[in-house]
C-alpha cells in the first residue's frame, strides 16, 4: 500500500536562505540617526512657520538710470523685488555704473510693510568747452573756470550758468545741461561779432578815419566800429577837421556816404600885455587872452580887444586857409579922476589896502576896479568899489556914521553891488500887505497842478536886483561862460541876461560876489558844490520863490494873473515873449504881439513893473533860491519860507523869450529843473539884515 511506501521514506531538512543575500538582519540598535529626522523636520518647520510669521516685507527702491546692485547684510528672504525680514538693523550697500556707491543701515521697524527709497548721487560728468573764436572767457555758474578751449572740466550733473566774454564779441549766457555719470560731452559756440561797420569816402580821399581817436584807416573805407557811441573822424592836412557821433548797433552796416571836406581855419595864435584881456570875433565872444582863434579862410574879421582900465583895441584880421599866425598887442592904459569927499576930515582913507592919506583926496587911478576903504575909530567903516573913467572926473562923498547911526542908515532904498547891479528895498507891509496867498486857483484858465494854493507872510526886509544879471556881470565870475546863440541869434551880447547857468552856478555867483564885498556867504559849499545855506547870513542870494511872487504879483491889494492885468492875450508891449518876429526859432507866438525881439533883449529894454524891476515876467525865464516842491493842500501858513536845505531840483519863476502860451505867461507859472537853458538866467538878491 501506498501508505507502506510513504511512512519508509525519510524526512530531511531544507537549507535556509535569507530573503536579502548580505542584509543583517536589525537588531534593537538599528534605529541610528534615523530616529532624529522627525524632531529636526518638526523644528525645522516650526523656525520657518516662526520666521514668517515674524517677518516684515521690506521694499529697497533705488532711483538711477542704469541697473543698481543692492548688497543687503543679515538674514534676510528676497521674495519677488521685496525682502523678508525680521525687525533689527541691517548694512546695505548700493552700487551702479556712473553713480557713486551708497553705504548706509537701515532700521526695519515693527510695520508689516515698509518701504525704503535712496537716490544715487551721479559722478560729475567731463566737459569740454569750444568757442568761436577761441580765447572767450569762461564763467561756471559765477566762478571764473580759464579761456576756451576748455577740455576735460569735472562740472556735477544738472544745470549750470554758462558766460563767454570776448572783448569783440557781444556777450554770451547759456545754461548747460551735465548729464554727469562720468560721461564725455563736448559744447560748441559761436560768439556773435559786437560791432558794425561803417562805410565812408571824403572828397578829397586820402583822408584818415580815426575811431574814438585811434587811427583805423583812410578813405575811402569800410571799418569796424564797436557797438554803441562812438565818435568818427575825417583828419586830411589843409582841411578842417570832420566829425560824427554814431550810435553802432552790431551786426548793422552804415552807410555814412561821401563826406565833402572844408579847407581848415587859420589859425592865429593871441597874446596881450596885460593878458586876460576879453576877445571878440565879429562881435561874438571868443574867451580871454592869451588863446588861439579859428578864422574863416580868406575872411576878413573883426577882431576886439577890451580890458578893464585899458584902452579897447579893434583891428581887421585875416588869414588863408590852414595858414597860422602870430599877434601880440599892448593896451594902453586909461586913467581916472576920482575926487574922493570925506568926513569927518581926520578919518583915514586906504586904496587896495595902501594908506594914501587923511580926509578929502584927490585920486588919478587906473580906469579898473578899485576897492577904497574910509575909516575911523568909534564909526562904522566904509569901503566902496571904485571904477575911473578916462576923461570923466567922478566924485565920491563919504560921511562916515557911528555905529548906531550907520545900522539905521544902512538900509538904503537902493543898494549897488560891486558889479554895478542896483538893488531896491522891499519892506514888506510898506511896500504891500506882507500876507498874501501864492499860486492859484483851480478855476483859474490855464493853472498847473503844482500851483497850490499856499498862504505866506514876509516879515524880513530884502534887497531885490531891478534887473536880470547880464552875460558881462556873470563874466566877472566866470570869464569862460557862453549863453551860445540861436538859429544865428546871439544870446551871448555883453548886455543880454546870461543863460545856459545852471542852479548851482547861480548860487555860487551869489557867493563868489558876497565874497567880493566881503558879505557872509548865504549858501554853503563842500568841494565846489552847493551843499545847504545858512539863513541868517546877509550875503547874496536867489530871490525865495515867496518874494518873488511878492513883487510880481501883490500890487496893494491886487493880485496880478499877468504883468499887464488879469486878461489875455496883452494889448502893449511890456515884456519879451515868443512874438511874430521869433516864430521861425520857438515856432509859437503870441498872436498878434511883436516886442521886436527874436530872442532875449538888453536887460531893461521894456518898462519895469509896478515895484520898478524890470523883465520880472518875460526875457529869460529866472531861479529862485527854493527847492521844488509841490506844497500840500490846506498847508498852516509860512512865514519867510526858504524851503529844504537841498534837493535835486529847483523852482524856476516867469516867462520867457521862448514863451506864449497863456498858462506859461501867467505870474503864477512854476517850472524847475537844475541844468542850465538858453531861456533860463536869474536876478539876485539879499537879506537887508
Amino acid at each position: 500500500m501506498s501508505t507502506d511506501r510513504d511512512t519508509t521514506q525519510a524526512i530531511t531538512p531544507s537549507s535556509f536562505e535569507p530573503l536579502n543575500q548580505g542584509q543583517q538582519p536589525e537588531t534593537k540598535g538599528g534605529w541610528g540617526w534615523r530616529r532624529w529626522l522627525l524632531p529636526i523636520a518638526i523644528l525645522l518647520f516650526t523656525l520657518v512657520m516662526a520666521f514668517l510669521f515674524t517677518a516684515r516685507s521690506v521694499e529697497i527702491s533705488v532711483t538711477s538710470s542704469t541697473p543698481a546692485d543692492i548688497d543687503l547684510g543679515g538674514f534676510h528672504l528676497p521674495l519677488g523685488g521685496r525682502y523678508l525680514m525680521l525687525p533689527g538693523v541691517y548694512a546695505l550697500e548700493v552700487s551702479a555704473p556712473g553713480y557713486v556707491p551708497l553705504e548706509t543701515r537701515i532700521t526695519v521697524s515693527d510695520a508689516a510693510s515698509q518701504r525704503w527709497p535712496f537716490s544715487l548721487q551721479p559722478r560729475p560728468g567731463r566737459v569740454t568747452l569750444l568757442a568761436e573764436p577761441e580765447g572767450a572767457t569762461v564763467t561756471i555758474d559765477g566762478e571764473q573756470a580759464g579761456s576756451t578751449p576748455l577740455a576735460a572740466l569735472e562740472l556735477a550733473a544738472g544745470t549750470h550758468m554758462l558766460q563767454l566774454r570776448h572783448p569783440r564779441y557781444l556777450p554770451l549766457d547759456e545754461t548747460l545741461q551735465v548729464a554727469g555719470r562720468d560721461r564725455e560731452e563736448t559744447f560748441e559756440f559761436r560768439l556773435s561779432p559786437a560791432w558794425a561797420v561803417a562805410s565812408i569816402n571824403s572828397e578829397p580821399a586820402g583822408a584818415d578815419v580815426l575811431v574814438d581817436g585811434e587811427p583805423v584807416a583812410t578813405t575811402p573805407a569800410s571799418v569796424e566800429v564797436m557797438q554803441g557811441e562812438r565818435r568818427l573822424q575825417l583828419r586830411l592836412p589843409g582841411y578842417a577837421p570832420w566829425e560824427q557821433t554814431l550810435a553802432a548797433k552790431a551786426g548793422a552796416e552804415l552807410e555814412l556816404g561821401t563826406v565833402t571836406l572844408q579847407p581848415a581855419a587859420g589859425l592865429l595864435e593871441l597874446a596881450s600885455t596885460p593878458s586876460g584881456a576879453n576877445v571878440t570875433l565879429d562881435g561874438d565872444f571868443q574867451g580871454q587872452t592869451p588863446l588861439t582863434l579859428n578864422l574863416v579862410p580868406d575872411k576878413p574879421q573883426r577882431l576886439m580887444l577890451t580890458r578893464p582900465g585899458y584902452r579897447r583895441h579893434s583891428e581887421t584880421v585875416q588869414l588863408a586857409a590852414g595858414a597860422t599866425g602870430r599877434k601880440a598887442i599892448t593896451l594902453a592904459a586909461q586913467l581916472g579922476e576920482i575926487d574922493l569927499r570925506v568926513s569927518p576930515p581926520e578919518a583915514e582913507v586906504r586904496v587896495n589896502g595902501r594908506l594914501v592919506g587923511r580926509g578929502n583926496q584927490s585920486l588919478s587911478l587906473p580906469t579898473v576896479e578899485h576897492r577904497v576903504e574910509i575909516s575911523l575909530p568909534g564909526h562904522r567903516s566904509e569901503s566902496r568899489r571904485i571904477t575911473p573913467r578916462q576923461g570923466l572926473e567922478q566924485r565920491f562923498e563919504v560921511a562916515l556914521q557911528t555905529e548906531q547911526e550907520a545900522r539905521v542908515a544902512q538900509l538904503q532904498p537902493e543898494v549897488t553891488s560891486a558889479l554895478g547891479q542896483t538893488l531896491r528895498l522891499f519892506i514888506p507891509g510898506e511896500h504891500g500887505p506882507d500876507s498874501f496867498t501864492m499860486g492859484a486857483s483851480r478855476r483859474e484858465p490855464g493853472r498847473r497842478a503844482n500851483e497850490v494854493l499856499r498862504p505866506v507872510t514876509l516879515r524880513r526886509m530884502f534887497y531885490l536886483q531891478t534887473t536880470e544879471v547880464t552875460n558881462a556881470q556873470f563874466r566877472q565870475f566866470l570869464a569862460s561862460h557862453n549863453s551860445g546863440q540861436i538859429e544865428g541869434n546871439s544870446l551871448n551880447r555883453e548886455h543880454q541876461p546870461v543863460a545856459q547857468v545852471s542852479w548851482q552856478q547861480a548860487a555860487q555867483f551869489c557867493n563868489w560876489l558876497s565874497q567880493r564885498e566881503g558879505l557872509p556867504p548865504f549858501y554853503t559849499q563842500n568841494q565846489g558844490i552847493v551843499t545847504g545855506f545858512n539863513p541868517a547870513a546877509t550875503g547874496y542870494r536867489l530871490p525865495t520863490e515867496a518874494e518873488w511872487a511878492w513883487v510880481a504879483r501883490v500890487k496893494g491889494e491886487t493880485r496880478l494873473t499877468f504883468p499887464w492885468g488879469d486878461t489875455f492875450p496883452p494889448t502893449t508891449v511890456l515884456e519879451n515873449y515868443a512874438d511874430s518876429s521869433s516864430a521861425y526859432v520857438t515856432g509859437r507866438t503870441v498872436n498878434g504881439y511883436n516886442d521886436g525881439q527874436v530872442v532875449s533883449a538888453t536887460v531893461a529894454s521894456y518898462p519895469a513893473n509896478h515895484h520898478g524891476l524890470h523883465d520880472l515876467g518875460g526875457n529869460v525865464a529866472e531861479w529862485v533860491h527854493d527847492v521844488y516842491q509841490i506844497p500840500a493842500a490846506n498847508a498852516p501858513a509860512e512865514t519867510d519860507p526858504l524851503g529844504p536845505q537841498s534837493g535835486d531840483n529847483y523852482v524856476i519863476r516867469g516867462a520867457s523869450w521862448a514863451m506864449s502860451r497863456m498858462s506859461e505867461l501867467r505870474l503864477p507859472f512854476r517850472d524847475y529843473g537844475q541844468a542850465g537853458r538858453d531861456d533860463v538866467g536869474f536876478r539876485i538878491a539879499r537879506y537887508a539884515e
